[in-house]
């Protein structure tokens, strides 16, 4: 039985549908199986569920692969059959309906290239056998036009038989096309060959050359059963390649003679540079020749073996009698068999070499040789992939990416110093090093990496990555790296519009859907190399080894596990392996992700609502956009009257206190903040700008629009600011502050961009604004920053939420202690304790200055007896 191939497990099932439910049932058993792995060692769910569906989906991958390769190879092998290559055929070795398929393929494919092979020859065919007459022919007519011949009954006689001969040929050489279908049939009738080769000399000697020719035929008399036309053709050729190699005044012998036993011997001789004895089968092949490098188109002498094995006899090449050239023999019996038949498929060829001497003629030694197969090997080339159909022209593959080691070598590297610093470590130094390591990586496969883009967007990933170790704020570093997440989508799809921006985010998660092929093409490169793999498998299959029986050695003897111990006082792997393992994988999976996106982009830029497509009449977006601008005209009326009027006022009007009329609205006018930025999107789109006076009344409603805009912003920017007054700072009103302050300076930017009517820079100048806005929120330390401004805010009026203030992290933890009293600032961030042993990798300067203030202090900042959660409230 044959060795079971790794890609195509699934070969030896004999049936499409078992293959479709072991699929199913394999996948659904490694998905089970990975979550329990999971679950049982604490793995947090929000990373055992993405591993665990790539678990499957790999199974299914491998799986999979194996069943639809042969129609992939299929796919391929037809598109090169209508470009007219026939040399592709499909790896046919499951015993499914597909390998079924696969093997009727390609013997259809075989089947073609004959057919198709047959007429190529037949063209060559036709060209070398008209080539000689015509040749012949026109020499003749040379020779009579310059009156060096004269238009006897001779010459007139000589060129009416060249014209006989090319009609014959013509009916020959359609008798050849029917060679391999076993239609061909001889005249068979008398032929005097003193006659014929006679015959074929003066036809040769037609053709110029400066050679002479000696005929000897044994006996003279010598009569033969042949087809005349074909034995002719024989001597034809092997005239016309001896004369053809021969040296200026050589001579080409031509003989024939009686063997006895029903045979004789057709011989030509000449005295050129000869057929090296390596060459002497090749040469009866077509378009095989004496030089190896070629030279002549190699059909002659294959027509002759035609004919000869047509004939029932045999040809080859013999070493010379003494001296140089070249000598070719032929043997056919004097009386043929009448039946028509085909050659067989093992061409019978003569042969002899040098060692063997010159033997007689009779002794001439045949050797079969068998014909090249109908079939050749399955080819290597790459086949279609249903995965890259999936996304057609959104997402070509480059075509010299064909592997990409280094990317998937680097992702493993990456992965794997993931799992060695990120379990059990609080965001520090060692997780801002693994975003390091897997930004390098990324921008340098990137083939976007020497744009300004890439580069600057390179530059703001550093610095909101180092809000991991600069601050403590967890939601700050999230808000960071999802902010770096959309640059590094940007930079590398090269996203320019809104809709491409948005669609390239989402590429880096298909990305690792969409690189499943170059992954696959890689493994199997890497799994031929012979070092590389198995290094890496020796390498992983004693690491785990070495884990697991050290792990039970130590966990079985006391003595044994305090040498492990000793030798590894502070590693706790073998505790959190799985975990471990997971994490590997799951940040090795978005590295080699975000790696393919860097080395295929997609095209993002085709995604959008197309070209815009203005209305035909100017009101159709003048009197909608006018309606806002009546609105916002009519809210600022109601602002400025609220302003004016009072708190009295508007107690009186709405019931409300002033307080809770500006925290009412808040919300609602950073909606429609973003709403007006949207109307200003489609008006553009839709506005005409075909003459000067559209233009300028685009720009002057937009500009109006903005600028109402802008006072609205600050509107909401003053309600914000008097609520917090009243009720105290939080970092929520802060960061809603922050993107409301970031909304009207995009909206600064739209003004700026409706000056030209050209705004292709402001995707990008909204978000690197927005990184930029991150990064310097993350710079000042906003938690520290609302607990001093609540801390003032207790210093002036004497009211102070402590339980709020208890809430924040360890950036406010220095602000607290050094503004508050003594008493409350231990209520709010807790008695001093023993501060645990720092870890190098997990530093972070928020942490350290609180541990620096009160060491290890903050655990349990609120609850304690005796301490009040407000004051003055």
């Amino acid at each position: 039985m044959a060795d079971l191939d790794p890609e195509r497990p699934l070969d030896p099932v004999g049936s499409i549908k078992i293959k479709i439910g072991l699929l199913v049932a394999l996948s659904i058993l490694v998905a089970a199986v990975v979550l329990q792995v999971g679950n049982r060692a604490g793995v947090p769910a929000w990373l055992t569920l993405p591993v665990t569906l790539a678990a499957a989906l790999g199974v299914t991958q491998w799986l999979a692969r194996g069943m639809t390769a042969p129609l992939r190879e299929m796919t391929t092998a037809a598109g090169r059959m209508a470009g007219g290559d026939y040399s592709s055929r499909v790896t046919a070795t499951s015993a499914d309906e597909v390998g079924q398929l696969g093997r009727a393929f390609n013997s259809m494919v075989g089947d073609l290239a004959t057919a198709d092979q047959q007429r190529r020859e037949l063209v060559a065919t036709v060209s070398h056998e008209l080539r000689t007459p015509l040749a012949g022919q026109r020499a003749l007519l040379e020779n009579l036009v310059d009156g060096v011949v004269q238009p006897d009954d001779a010459a007139l006689g000589a060129a009416l038989s060249q014209s006989e001969r090319l009609s014959n040929l013509v009916e020959d050489l359609l008798d050849a096309s029917r060679l391999d279908g076993g239609a061909v049939r001889l005249d068979l009738a008398e032929v005097a060959v003193a006659e014929l080769l006679d015959a074929a000399v003066r036809e040769s000697a037609i053709g110029g050359r400066p050679v002479r020719y000696e005929v000897s035929v044994q006996p003279p008399d010598l009569h033969v059963e042949a087809d005349a036309a074909r034995l002719h053709q024989v001597v034809a050729n092997l005239l016309d390649n001896a004369s053809r190699h021969s040296p200026t005044d050589g001579v080409v012998r031509v003989s024939a003679q009686d063997l006895g036993g029903d045979r004789w011997a057709l011989e030509v001789a000449d005295r050129g540079p000869g057929i090296p004895a390596e060459r002497s089968e090749a040469i009866f092949a077509r378009f095989g020749t004496a030089d190896p490098t070629g030279g002549g188109s190699g059909l002659g002498l294959a027509i002759a073996r035609w004919v000869c094995e047509l004939h029932g006899g045999t040809i080859g090449a013999l070493p010379p009698d003494g001296g140089s050239g070249a000598r070719i023999r032929a043997e056919l019996p004097l009386h043929p068999d009448q039946t028509p038949s085909a050659p067989s498929p093992e061409r019978t060829i003569m042969t002899m070499t040098p060692e063997q001497g010159a033997a007689p003629a009779s002794g001439v030694t045949a050797v079969a040789v068998q014909a090249a197969p109908s079939s050749a090997t399955p080819t290597d080339a790459p086949n279609g992939s249903v995965i890259a159909s999936m996304f057609g022209h959104f997402w070509p593959e480059r075509d010299s990416l064909r592997t990409a080691p280094g990317a998937l070598l680097g992702s493993v590297a990456v992965g794997l110093l993931g799992a060695i610093i990120l379990p059990e470590r609080n965001f520090g130094i060692g997780t801002f090093l693994v975003l390091l390591a897997a930004g390098a990586l990324v921008l340098r496969l990137s083939v976007h990496r020497g744009r300004l883009w890439a580069l600057a967007s390179a530059t703001l990933c550093v610095g909101l990555g180092a809000l991991v170790f600069l601050r403590a704020a967890e939601w700050l570093a999230v808000l960071g790296l999802l902010v770096s997440a959309a640059l590094v989508t940007t930079a590398l799809t090269d996203a320019r519009r809104p809709l491409a921006m948005i669609a390239g985010g989402a590429s880096w998660v298909l990305s690792g859907l969409r690189g499943l092929p170059l992954l696959g093409r890689t493994l199997t490169a890497t799994s031929r190399h012979h070092v590389l793999w198995p290094v890496v498998r020796t390498a992983a299959i004693s690491l785990i080894l070495l884990v697991v029986f050290v792990g039970l050695f130590a966990s079985g003897d006391a003595l044994f596990g305090s040498w492990v111990s000793g030798i590894l006082p502070d590693v706790r792997i073998a505790d959190t392996l799985v975990l471990r393992a997971f994490t590997w994988f799951m940040i090795g999976g978005i590295v080699l992700a975000a790696c393919y996106l860097a080395l295929s982009p997609p095209a993002v830029e085709t995604v959008g609502p197309g070209d815009p497509r203005p209305v035909t009449r100017a009101w159709e977006w003048q009197v909608p956009v006018g309606v806002v601008i009546a609105v916002f005209a009519a809210f600022l009326v109601a602002q400025a009257t609220a302003m004016w009027g009072g708190h009295d006022y508007l107690q009186q009007a709405t019931g409300l206190t002033y307080a809770e009329y500006v925290h009412q609205g808040f919300g609602q006018l950073v909606v429609a903040t973003l709403l007006t930025l949207v109307t200003i999107a489609v008006a553009v789109r839709k506005a005409p700008r075909a003459t000067a006076r559209e233009r300028q009344v685009l720009r002057v409603l937009l500009g109006v629009l903005c600028a109402l805009t802008l006072v609205v912003v600050a509107s909401a920017l003053y309600r914000m600011s008097l609520y917090q007054e009243a009720y105290g700072y939080t970092v929520l009103r802060v960061l809603v502050d922050a993107f409301e302050l970031w909304l009207g300076l995009v909206v600064v930017l739209v003004l700026i961009a409706g000056v030209r009517l050209r705004g292709s820079w402001l995707p990008r100048a909204t978000l690197l604004s927005a990184a930029v806005f991150l990064l310097v929120i993350g710079l000042m330390n906003p938690e520290a920053w609302v607990a001093q401004r609540n801390i003032d805010r207790y210093a002036e009026t004497g009211r102070v939420d402590l339980s709020y203030l208890a809430s924040l992290g360890p950036d406010a933890t220095p602000v607290i202690v050094d503004g508050l009293p003594e008493e409350l600032a231990r209520c709010v961030v807790g008695a001093p304790e023993p501060a645990p042993q720092d870890d190098p990798l997990e530093w972070n300067l928020g942490r350290a200055r609180a541990d620096a203030v009160v060491p290890g202090g903050g655990t349990d900042r609120v609850g304690r007896p005796g301490c009040p959660t407000t004051i003055g409230e």
